[in-house]
């Protein structure tokens, strides 16, 4: 469980560099771009302002706890669109506080073990997710596009955000891992 805390945290610090390491460009020019921060995940201490409910899903779910060491990780991080998207009531449903371990692994359901710079995400390369479940990866010419074993598909709005240990991908929707859609028996 504390691994498993020490790799989500990497989720919470790698959106607070999407501030430190983008927004500066993106106000001035209007448009995301590719920006590279220094650093790990955890020296960045501003929060994003366009993941502020990731945040608060991170918070909830007590994975704010500092990551350590020097293994690398990919963060598809969603956006606050993202989570508006979700059905009416889901994301305060996830956010109780009985619902931790869903929380948890709907976030974990974001983080994959090791570095991916868009470059490297190749159509049909498979991912598997801290989590466990598996996601794949489409391109659209430049557009990436990932794929849940269910079919639902997300779109990579931000990409190569990099830090020492680990590069942030933003992401247009929330996926959800199999064990939050499947009905309970």
């Amino acid at each position: 469980m504390m691994q498993t805390k020490a790799i989500l945290s990497v989720l919470f610090w790698g959106c607070m560099m999407l501030v430190a390491g983008v927004a500066p460009a993106v106000a001035q020019t209007g448009d995301p771009v590719t920006a590279e921060a220094r650093g790990n995940l955890l020296g960045m201490s501003r929060l994003s302002p366009n993941h502020t409910t990731l945040m608060k899903a991170v918070k909830t779910a007590g994975l704010e706890g500092a990551a350590t060491g020097t293994t690398k990780y990919t963060v598809f991080a969603p956006t606050n669109a993202a989570f508006e998207k979700l059905p009416a009531g889901k994301l305060d449903e996830l956010l109780k506080p009985a619902n931790k371990a869903q929380l948890t692994a709907l976030i974990a359901y974001h983080v994959v073990p090791g570095s991916y710079l868009a470059a490297n995400l190749k159509d049909g390369l498979q991912l598997q997710t801290v989590q466990g479940e598996t996601l794949t990866v489409g391109r659209q010419g430049s557009t990436i596009v990932l794929r849940d074993s269910k079919g639902t598909t997300t779109t990579v709005v931000n990409d190569d955000i990099v830090a020492e240990n680990g590069v942030i991908h933003s992401i247009d929707a929330v996926l959800m891992p199999t064990s939050l859609t499947t009905p309970k028996k």
